[in-house]
């Protein structure tokens, strides 16, 4: 079977599942909202209106995250995978068409979600938005899309690995919450290249790393990178 058709299967499939549909909107209403009230704490000596414009990304990748995970834990648990392959015997196509699946939707609903933050974030500062510049917001907003599409690719590409849902949201989930930052205290250096704290410096107007905001997310990039030809390469090796 040719990409095109696997790609137009796979999107069907995330489309009619309600979980998946679930998880983007939460992308979009989660950030949003928690966008508006970090933009509501001005009292910080250390305020950075850029990122309490764009604070609810903390909690939204949750959601990308399960969106990456649920996409492809519905396939590679019980028989779904053996359906699949069956219909496309190249393992590397299907799984090449899930993971453009997956960074598509993500993708748009990570820009729009952005530009929500943006326009709710700036709102609520008021004249405490003034302190950063219309290319700050666009790079933040743009930014807030690629990061929370990478984070849902890194997502999947583990899912793949590990075989198991649970497993990859018990990895990350307190990875995100917990570890980055513990390992951000102990070690500012190292923790400039994991895969969160990398992209996340996009949010931020001024940074004192070694990544800037573009380079961050292409730090991240690499990470989703090797998740998905680690996810390919199980996919490969697998037996259905």
């Amino acid at each position: 079977m040719a990409f095109v058709p696997v790609l137009h299967a796979e999107w069907i499939k995330i489309r009619t599942l309600r979980s998946l549909v679930g998880t983007l909107c939460a992308v979009l209403l989660v950030t949003t909202a928690f966008s508006a009230l970090g933009a509501l704490d001005t009292g910080d000596e250390d305020f950075d209106p850029l990122f309490s414009t764009f604070f609810g990304f903390n909690f939204g990748q949750m959601a990308a995250i399960a969106f990456g995970t649920t996409a492809v834990s519905s396939d590679v648990q019980g028989g779904a995978l053996r359906a699949a392959l069956t219909a496309v015997p190249r393992r590397g196509r299907w799984f090449a068409a899930k993971a453009v699946a997956i960074a598509v939707p993500s993708l748009a609903v990570g820009l729009l979600t952005g530009a929500a933050s943006l326009a709710v974030g700036r709102a609520v500062l008021g004249a405490d938005a003034r302190g950063m510049s219309w290319a700050e917001g666009v790079r933040g907003a743009v930014g807030c899309g690629i990061y929370l599409t990478l984070m849902a690719l890194f997502a999947a590409g583990l899912t793949a690995v590990l075989r198991s849902g649970v497993a990859t949201l018990s990895i990350l989930i307190p990875f995100l919450l917990i570890v980055s930052f513990v390992v951000g205290d102990m070690s500012a250096g190292v923790a400039d290249y994991l895969p969160d704290r990398a992209g996340q410096v996009v949010f931020h107007q001024t940074w004192g790393g070694s990544l800037g905001p573009w380079t961050g997310l292409a730090v991240t990039a690499l990470w989703a990178a090797a998740a998905l030809l680690a996810g390919a390469w199980r996919v490969l090796r697998r037996d259905t």
